[in-house]
């Protein structure tokens, strides 16, 4: 039996033949081909660019993950994910794995978030029953990282509060607000959309008893450090406690609450999480080093394998723009969008947020730079807090372990794009309104 050719086609041909037929009505024809060559050229350059994070990441990972802290954290929310992805065993590395992500996203720590997700995607890969396809486990997790749950949208405050908004930290409980009911949306038309699919392959982790020999041979290659290594130890943490305390001493007590404290924690935060990890695996035993840049390695084959995915999404979403169709898209629905309280200028930040994340960015940092305290700004301030860029997220995540046929991924992605927007734009009317 055939199978039938996943939505990412239909979509993504879309794109390309809507480009050229508007480009040769619009006089832009020579724009669409320009915008080809350098989508192109700044997909690999961005491919590139992230091979230094893969490797970093996908090597502390490992580091986590022979110390023992991925079955760890997997045994504390078990109950919650074992009824979220039943086709994962629950202690399974891309369970834990899946988990690492999903915090990282909270915590607004994207450059640790994108190499956690790959790293789950291929231990989901691992599972698949019949490889390049997606599994229901791999459209469940990539439909809840495009729903985008943050916590802190730091990026977002950091630039309000540079444009000088009265309020730069405002728009948080918004944004929690309209990504919390995104993934809400997003899990369950993953889990709708979703068919019964067969048994994920068990021989490669099945066995009761492999668990109990995989944490022997854990054990085993474990060399816990001595006494005077652990001294050490405690006695950096303890420094690092002490500056914190000094940092919180002499800092004035009207900007303890400030947008720069927020703009301070972002900072703080990765090497925090670098350093816990590190030192939560030299306690455990594991040769860190060794561990590192064995886990190193896979983010340059990974870097790699997404390159031909990720330039047939930016290629086409440039020639879309450069084509004038998505201007010309704003101006039919604007009419329906400032009926239901959306200004026309919002539209186009909705459009290009699950195409274009440095697009969004950039039209979210123009209006707020206009009108800081202004409702437009709250509105796309909300937006690109509280949504993710789709498309990337697809061509990475699924380009790392080679899948073409996403199934209903993307099309519950998108649900949940649509449901953070609506959400985004009906919490501004009554916050800012």
């Amino acid at each position: 039996m055939k199978q039938k050719p996943s939505a990412i086609n239909i979509i993504w041909l879309s794109l390309v033949l809507i480009a050229t037929v508007t480009a040769a009505y619009t006089g832009r024809m020579d724009e669409v081909t320009k915008a080809s060559f350098d989508s192109a050229k700044g997909a690999v350059t961005l491919a590139i660019g992230l091979i230094g994070p893969m490797a970093l990441w996908l090597g502390i990972m490992k580091v986590a993950e022979e110390g023992g802290l991925m079955r760890i954290i997997a045994r504390g929310v078990r109950p919650l994910m074992v009824r979220l992805f039943p086709d994962v065993p629950h202690d399974h590395p891309a369970m834990s794995a899946m988990i690492m992500n999903m915090a990282a996203n909270a915590l607004g720590l994207g450059n640790a978030a994108t190499p956690m997700g790959i790293k789950a995607m291929q231990e989901l890969d691992k599972l698949a029953y019949e490889k390049g396809t997606a599994t229901n486990a791999m459209c469940l997790f990539l439909a809840i990282n495009t729903s985008s749950v943050t916590l802190l949208p730091l990026g977002v405050i950091t630039v309000r509060a540079a444009a000088g908004a009265a309020s730069p930290a405002a728009i948080l409980i918004p944004s929690l607000i309209a990504t919390a009911f995104s993934t809400c949306v997003a899990i369950f038309m993953a889990k709708l959309l979703s068919g019964k699919q067969p048994i994920m392959e068990q021989t490669i982790y099945e066995a009761e008893g492999a668990e109990e020999v995989e944490a022997a041979v854990d054990v085993a290659n474990l060399v816990p450090p001595g006494k005077a290594g652990r001294i050490f130890i405690w006695l950096l943490i303890a420094a690092f406690a002490g500056a914190v305390m000094y940092r919180w001493m002499i800092a004035p007590p009207s900007s303890l609450l400030s947008s720069d404290s927020l703009n301070t924690l972002s900072s703080w935060l990765i090497p925090v999480l670098i350093s816990g990890l590190l030192i939560f695996g030299y306690f455990r035993g594991v040769k860190i080093y060794e561990a590192l840049t064995d886990g190193a390695k896979e983010g340059f084959t990974t870097a790699v394998r997404i390159v031909p995915f990720m330039v047939a999404i930016f290629v086409a979403i440039g020639m879309f723009r450069a084509s004038g169709a998505m201007d010309i898209l704003i101006t039919i629905l604007s009419p329906l969008t400032e009926a239901v309280g959306m200004p026309a200028e919002a539209l186009a930040m909705a459009l290009m947020r699950p195409l274009s994340g440095s697009g969004a960015f950039g039209i979210m940092s123009e209006m707020v730079n206009q009108a800081p305290d202004s409702f437009l700004s709250f509105l796309v301030s909300t937006m690109q807090g509280s949504t993710e860029t789709t498309f990337y997220v697809l061509a990475v995540y699924f380009g790392s372990v080679g899948i073409r046929r996403t199934r209903h991924a993307l099309p519950a992605a998108l649900c949940a794009d649509a449901a953070g927007i609506v959400v985004s734009v009906l919490v501004c009317n009554l916050w800012f309104g």
